[in-house]
């Protein structure tokens, strides 16, 4: 309860223009702010629709690789833990380590794969429309 007592309030000084950092106790720590993909394209427009915000949380056995995919949504995330590569189907490749934050590219074809020898944990924030999919798989 303490907690949404905290995110409330945290939103309503947010929305009447108070910086969340103003507030004593708060710490804010910008990861990532851009108009560019991780690879330097400018990110689309966004669609017309009814907007639909996905959050996913994936964990990235060491050793796994997923498939070639792209995001027809503009996408972004946090590495959690441990180390995760995307590389693009023409052989960009980005290598983030924990902490990380993300500007995925869209419409690209691009995979992940987890070259380290523990879990990579990464939330994804997805700004999409209602019945689009987020991903699409090759």
């Amino acid at each position: 309860m303490r907690r949404l007592f905290c995110i409330i309030c945290l939103t309503l000084l947010l929305a009447n223009n108070v910086s969340a950092a103003d507030v004593n106790g708060v710490e804010v720590n910008v990861l990532s702010k851009s108009g560019l993909s991780w690879d330097g394209r400018v990110l689309p427009d966004y669609t017309n629709g009814k907007p639909e915000i996905t959050i996913l949380r994936f964990k990235i056995q060491p050793g796994a690789v997923l498939p070639l995919h792209k995001h027809p949504v503009i996408n972004a995330g946090v590495l959690l833990s441990g180390d995760l590569t995307v590389v693009t189907e023409d052989g960009r490749t980005l290598h983030l380590k924990a902490g990380e934050a993300i500007v995925e590219v869209v419409n690209t074809w691009h995979y992940g794969k987890n070259e380290g020898n523990k879990p990579a944990e990464i939330i994804v924030f997805y700004a999409g429309t209602m019945d689009a999919p987020t991903t699409v798989n090759k």
